[in-house]
């Protein structure tokens, strides 16, 4: 039996993609032509919004246990310190601030999860051709193998294309990779500092000849700097990151038992289209990033929880139209946080000794004022997205009924709650953790004049969920205002949740009306009662999917 999906790269987007297809009921293949999961410690730093895509899946507090909060972030010149910012401080998030953790542990537990869900990686498996068959019926890719099990070539209906900034897809699609590449050469080591301080903060220290980040491990530190092509392309030796340190750093400090280095360029590059019929780019293979704020991982593994749910609501019978929301929503994210980190990246490169007082007078008004802290964070925690004009959200029949707080396109907030039945969730985000779809129904348990009583709503939605047999990545939720008198409570396997609402964000009393939230967390779509089918026509409507078996073992 052919799996629906075949994704091409087991990093930390396609592992998210692929382990979340295999939670909400979509088998996939995936396939990879390393030899098993990374062990070069590129990424680093994990904040919220990848964080959170991370719980959903069940993995982000395996990943917490060995991580180190970050505290803040420092910018230094000629030894004196500029400007700051503190971490930790966002609300409405059960992850407040990044924390620094190397990639090859965010990607085992990402492996491990995917295995428990039933999924496999074949490693050692390259992808050498890709034909993107377009303009019939039903629209596939055909996908060449080479293992050492041989050469195969398969046509699967959809492919997830998560195989780097060289990637292969990328080139067969025909998509080309716009931006630039910075004309310095950046050096990394990790080792032990000695010397640095306990504080768990970032330090960017610029001088005129270039630039140094340090960044605190859960084991040690990181090393940054840039500096002109001298023609080497070995990973820099111990002696060298020492001289380097010494020439910009505070002083005092060492390094020593450096465990990896590396030698790289710098790129800032966005695809200027992320999907080509049943093929769909994520991750390094259509956004490339310089080191500044580590956003290259972050994003990336937003791509592959975003792609996974959709495909996999697509597969499962919602309407086809959801995947065009994945380009009109994922570019413009990654176009923001790779000009994010170009801006940031310019900054210390500056060497105009003009530009540079500018520079350091801009960054100590910013912290000044905390406005570094208040306009930063934020753009770095991806939090914030504004999805208000996708075409994956609508406002239905009576949406005017709903209140404020939810606003359509964006992050539902988190909201107090006081479970009544079916459910032991204290607050929504607590109930959104799952990564399900979610209809929200809201109202008095009694009847209300010209509209079907809220629990009546909650019954129906929650029967077509049971009959399209989509129980499985569907939940129903009846909020009860606080201030009415207890509902009697539904039957046992009713098939929905109740709670009663601990404040009054969502207006209290009032006609009935409804939401469905999606797996991310984002309002996609409002109504009142009349429009309740139209947002149950968005949700998916068949079964999952039947595993076949396994190509290879794990």
């Amino acid at each position: 039996m052919t799996v629906p999906v075949l994704v091409v790269g087991a990093g930390p987007t396609g592992l998210t993609a692929a382990a979340v297809l295999w939670d909400l009921g979509v088998p996939c293949r995936v396939v990879d032509r390393r030899p098993g999961p990374g062990i070069a410690p590129k990424g680093l730093v994990l904040w919220s919004g990848a964080l959170e895509c991370l719980h959903r899946l069940g993995v982000a507090e395996k990943i917490a246990e060995t991580a180190l909060p970050l505290t803040g972030a420092s910018y230094w010149s000629n030894g004196r310190r500029l400007a700051g910012a503190r971490f930790g401080g966002l609300t409405g998030t059960a992850f407040p601030g990044p924390l620094c953790v190397p990639q090859p542990v965010t990607e085992r537990a990402l492996h491990a999860r995917l295995t428990e869900l039933g999924g496999t990686v074949e490693w050692d498996t390259e992808v050498t051709a890709v034909t993107v068959n377009r303009g019939g019926p039903a629209e596939s890719a055909t996908v060449t193998l080479r293992s050492a099990r041989g050469e195969e070539t398969l046509t699967v209906p959809w492919l997830i294309a998560a195989d780097g900034a060289r990637s292969l897809v990328r080139d067969s699609a025909g998509i080309p990779f716009e931006g630039h590449t910075f004309d310095r050469m950046f050096l990394i080591g990790d080792g032990r500092l000695e010397g640095a301080p306990a504080e768990a903060e970032v330090q960017h220290h610029i001088a005129p000849d270039g630039v140094l980040v340090i960044v605190p491990q859960p084991d040690g530190h990181r090393v940054f700097f840039d500096m002109e092509p001298d023609g080497q392309t070995e990973p820099p030796t111990e002696e060298l990151l020492q001289r380097l340190l010494d020439e910009r750093g505070p002083g005092g400090l060492r390094l020593h038992g450096t465990w990896w280095a590396s030698r790289f360029r710098v790129h800032a590059k966005v695809a200027p289209r992320f999907r080509e019929g049943p093929v769909l780019l994520a991750g390094d293979a259509v956004h490339a990033h310089t080191t500044a704020g580590g956003q290259g991982l972050n994003t990336g593994v937003q791509d592959g929880y975003d792609v996974g749910w959709k495909l996999a609501s697509v597969v499962r019978g919602a309407g086809p139209a959801l995947l065009d929301s994945f380009e009109a929503e994922r570019r413009p994210a990654s176009v923001r946080a790779v000009a994010n980190g170009d801006q940031q990246t310019r900054m210390w490169l500056l060497r105009n000794p003009a530009a540079r007082l500018l520079r350091n007078t801009v960054l100590r008004l910013l912290s000044a004022t905390g406005l570094l802290e208040k306009k930063a964070i934020p753009l770095l925690a991806q939090l914030d997205l504004d999805h208000s004009g996708s075409p994956a959200v609508a406002d239905l029949d009576g949406a005017a009924a709903v209140p404020r707080a939810l606003r359509l396109g964006r992050r539902a907030p988190d909201l107090p709650l006081a479970p009544v039945h079916g459910t032991r969730a204290q607050s929504l985000h607590a109930h959104l953790s799952a990564g399900r779809h979610t209809v929200l129904v809201y109202g008095d348990p009694g009847p209300v004049a010209k509209a079907a009583p809220a629990g009546e709503l909650a019954a129906r939605a929650a029967a077509v969920v049971e009959e399209r047999g989509a129980g499985d990545v569907v939940r129903v939720l009846w909020i009860q205002p606080a201030h009415t008198a207890p509902a009697e409570l539904p039957r046992e396997g009713c098939g929905f949740a109740v709670v009663r609402e601990a404040g009054d964000a969502l207006g209290g009393a009032g006609a009935p009306w409804c939401a469905y939230l999606r797996p991310d967390g984002v309002v996609a779509a409002r109504s009142g009662p009349a429009g309740l089918d139209a947002l149950l026509s968005r949700l998916p409507s068949r079964p999952p999917r039947v595993a076949p078996e396994p190509a290879v073992g794990p």
